[in-house]
């Protein structure tokens, strides 16, 4: 019975961070900066997904170098998140399922 007491507290505690990160995706900047090269020139643009489709929005020929890293931050976060976020949703599928049986017990 004192794992079942643990299995819970887990489930709580993966559940409670699977939010927390969920949070902390939504604070980035949305979709990723690029830079085009048409006829010479580079050009920049920000990427995203709107109602399912690629939408690029133009940012000018020069944005600050603050600009620049604060999207590549934003990626290598989203990134990060999104793989800890998969690792949770297992985890919580794998702790409800043990509940599950640890109470047919």
């Amino acid at each position: 019975m004192a794992i079942k007491g643990v299995l819970k507290e887990e489930l709580e505690n993966s559940i409670r961070m699977k939010k927390k990160y969920e949070e902390e995706l939504q604070k980035l900047p949305v979709g990723s900066l690029i830079k085009k090269k048409i006829k010479g020139h580079e050009y920049y643009y920000i990427v995203m997904r709107e109602n399912g489709k690629v939408k690029f929005v133009y940012k000018g020929k020069r944005v600050s170098e603050a600009f620049i890293e604060e999207y590549a931050r934003a990626k290598e976060m989203r990134a990060k998140y999104r793989k800890l976020l998969s690792q949770l949703k297992k985890q919580i599928k794998f702790l409800k399922g043990a509940l599950r049986g640890q109470e047919s017990i």
